[in-house]
């Protein structure tokens, strides 16, 4: 069986150590080209690439589109602009992009999970999360999405995410729903950075023969939408 080639970019980070591992133990994937930092673009290296996975920074991700071919692409790279999500969108009407600010296909469900809450709009709600000390942006992506879908499912206007930074906590997220008389919780925790690179493993082999567009993470469980 003929595997699928992918692009690597942030290999020699946290995240991008993950993937390699992963796609290590894959029978259907493997990598071929995964650029450094500062290293001469390889033209040749990255036509031969059927689908890239990002795990980088804004200013990489956007030299990646305008460098590499038309092949698809799974970023879960965060920090991103609002300048920098147009130009993820601009780029998806000529190859299939799939970006998530979590890779967790459990976050996933439990974005899913929030349009239940539409029944109880009434109730008070709260997102809280919690990650490791060095993590940069708070709120966090995840806690922003989980915002998005909540405010969607809900009509109303919500409190800002508690965030809380501290320790080695790969991740954990908890959205309340509270009355008088009772309170509802859902809570997702990742036990370690692998959840995330799976996702995103996952998520590439699925995107590969995709036709061009934007697409979610939740797409590769439920499909897509719209």
């Amino acid at each position: 069986m003929k595997k699928i080639k992918v692009g690597l970019l942030g290999s020699q980070g946290r995240m991008g150590q993950e993937v390699l591992k992963v796609l290590e133990q894959s029978k259907n994937l493997q990598v071929v080209y995964a650029p450094l930092r500062k290293e001469k673009w390889d033209e040749k290296k990255s036509a031969n690439v059927d689908v890239w996975i990002d795990f980088s920074s804004p200013e990489a991700l956007k030299e990646l589109l305008k460098k590499s071919n038309q092949a698809p692409l799974v970023s879960g790279t965060t920090g991103l602009s609002t300048a920098d999500k147009k130009n993820l969108q601009a780029s998806s009407k000529k190859r299939a992009v799939l970006w998530a600010s979590n890779m967790s296909l459990g976050v996933a469900v439990l974005n899913e999970a929030l349009k239940v809450f539409k029944a109880i709009a009434h109730f008070d709600f709260q997102i809280e999360e919690f990650h490791h000390n060095k993590k940069k942006d708070n709120p966090s992506g995840t806690a922003l999405t989980l915002q998005e879908n909540l405010l969607a499912a809900v009509g109303k206007k919500l409190p800002e995410p508690i965030g809380i930074r501290g320790g080695g906590i790969f991740g954990i997220h908890k959205v309340h729903a509270m009355s008088d008389e009772e309170v509802v919780s859902f809570e997702h925790t990742a036990l370690n950075r692998q959840v995330f690179a799976k996702g995103a493993v996952l998520s590439a082999e699925w995107l590969v023969n995709k036709k061009p567009g934007f697409y979610e993470i939740r797409d590769v469980l439920f499909g897509k939408s719209k």
